[in-house]
């Protein structure tokens, strides 16, 4: 009788570690995607706390905190309540993790994975965070009493997802960054502002067109244009641009007083707004500081927060709650 070879269990062995290390591999290929589709945690860049003191928090990336901002001003410009946004940012979350992906079920595209054969637009719109963000609202508005509906349901109604009961579980972080992003919330919203190597344009000339792309136009940027088949209002004032030695600064004027719009925020939420899209948009835009009614942020370290103007020795205009000044490094 011959003896047992000795290589059948080196072979064995070897092919029990190629396959335990490609099922590892396959484990961390597929926590990654998952990562990448919902929007989980890590290193975000970006991140909202509670205003309430409760502890809540959401992190994310300056991509994902781009898209929230653009969803959240589409919103406001359209005079849809905070409800809304959150619905949409919701949305948005479970749809494509608030990215802008060229991919989806079909055809289904962007940030809302809107299909362009279900007549949402064309693909080019559909790519469009404010076209896309306008298509959603302009459904939504359509949808009886949607402000009392449950999240998911006034979601599904727009939507007509084939997993309706996914909504629902992104409204806790869809409410923080509906809060932030509306204004409601103040100095809420903080990113660490590295700039973006895939930043198209800087400087203020940028800061304005997407303060005009965002708030109140479509994508042609025309007064008076309309998004999703509603007029939409153009920005009023309009921001200006000044030197300073710190860099070049897109001052939006903000009206003081607390007259309220018609879904009732008041003027002074509508410049945290204007604040937290600046903070949101720093990595792309290359924003080193913005400073709103005597609060400021500053790219660099202390970028996890806002403080006080008066904490750095700054005085006069940025203590005022009458602009918005948005700082560039560019």
């Amino acid at each position: 009788m011959s003896e047992p070879s000795p290589t059948r269990p080196k072979r064995r062995g070897r092919l029990f570690r190629y396959s335990a290390a490609l099922l590892v591999l396959c484990g961390v290929a597929a926590y990654l995607v998952v990562q990448y589709i919902t929007g989980g945690g890590g290193a975000r860049g970006c991140k909202v706390v509670s205003a309430s003191g409760d502890g809540a928090s959401y992190e994310f990336s300056p991509e994902q905190a781009v898209n929230a901002a653009t969803i959240a001003a589409v919103g406001t410009g359209r005079g849809m309540p905070e409800r809304a946004v959150t619905i949409a940012l919701a949305t948005a979350l479970q749809e494509s993790g608030l990215r802008n992906i060229g991919h989806g079920d079909r055809d289904s595209l962007g940030l809302f994975q809107q299909r362009p054969s279900q007549g949402w637009g064309t693909e080019r719109q559909i790519m469009d965070p404010a076209y896309a963000a306008g298509m959603f609202y302009a459904h939504l508005a359509k949808v009886p009493d949607y402000t009392e509906l449950p999240l998911t349901v006034a979601a599904q109604r727009v939507q007509r997802s084939g997993y309706p009961e996914a909504y629902a579980k992104h409204e806790p972080d869809a409410r923080l960054l509906a809060a932030a992003l509306t204004g409601q919330a103040a100095a809420t919203l903080t990113c660490d502002g590295r700039p973006a190597r895939t930043a198209s344009a800087t400087g203020p000339d940028a800061v304005r067109t997407a303060l005009v792309r965002d708030f109140g136009r479509d994508a042609l940027q025309e007064t008076g244009a309309v998004v999703g088949g509603t007029p939409v209002p153009s920005p009023s004032p309009s921001p200006s641009v000044t030197a300073t030695a710190r860099g070049r600064t897109v001052t939006v004027p903000v009206p003081e007083g607390a007259k309220t719009d018609a879904t009732g925020r008041d003027e002074r939420a509508r410049g945290w707004q204007l604040a937290q899209w600046a903070v949101a948009n720093s990595s792309a835009l290359h924003i080193q500081r913005v400073s709103y009614a005597g609060r400021v942020w500053t790219v660099g370290s202390d970028s996890d927060e806002w403080r006080t103007v008066g904490s750095e020795g700054a005085g006069g205009p940025e203590r005022s709650v009458g602009a918005v000044r948005i700082v560039t490094g560019q």
